[in-house]
């Protein structure tokens, strides 16, 4: 089955999570209305809830450790890496940014500057940044439709 709309993938994404996870399914305002602007309070990575402009903030700051901030390396709105093997955050599903950067905390995951980058950040700050960059329009796309 391909879904074209991302909306409905992430509503059906944020469902099977819920379901998942034991959590309480989101409201619709909280899908769409007024508490669009916060991230779902359910994560698959057992973090609270993201605050978008908390995480706007915080990737634009540098790290004490590396003298670098998010922006730095992926571009201000995730999709314009200066590396060509660096990835387009922007538009990544938060559960998936939560992951990895858990990961580069823990040690589980390897990459020189991410790791010294994601050491010290808190459960929430890692949520913030998963919601931020959740919520910019992303350039990512699958191949299912290349020839």
């Amino acid at each position: 089955m391909t879904i074209k709309k991302p909306a409905l993938a992430i509503a059906l994404l944020t469902l099977a999570l819920t379901a998942c996870s034991g959590a309480e399914a989101p409201t619709a305002e909280a899908e769409g209305g007024a508490e669009a602007h916060e991230a779902v309070k359910s994560s698959s990575a057992g973090l609270p809830g993201g605050d978008i402009e908390a995480g706007k903030t915080l990737a634009a700051s540098k790290n004490a450790t590396t003298g670098q901030a998010c922006v730095d390396c992926h571009g201000a709105d995730g999709n314009a890496p200066i590396d060509p093997s660096y990835p387009k955050i922007g538009g990544q599903y938060a559960d998936y940014l939560e992951h990895a950067l858990l990961a580069y905390r823990k040690g589980d995951r390897q990459h020189p500057l991410m790791a010294s980058q994601a050491k010290d950040l808190t459960d929430q700050q890692i949520a913030d940044l998963g919601a931020y960059f959740q919520s910019v329009p992303g350039q990512l796309a699958d191949l299912h439709e290349m020839e």
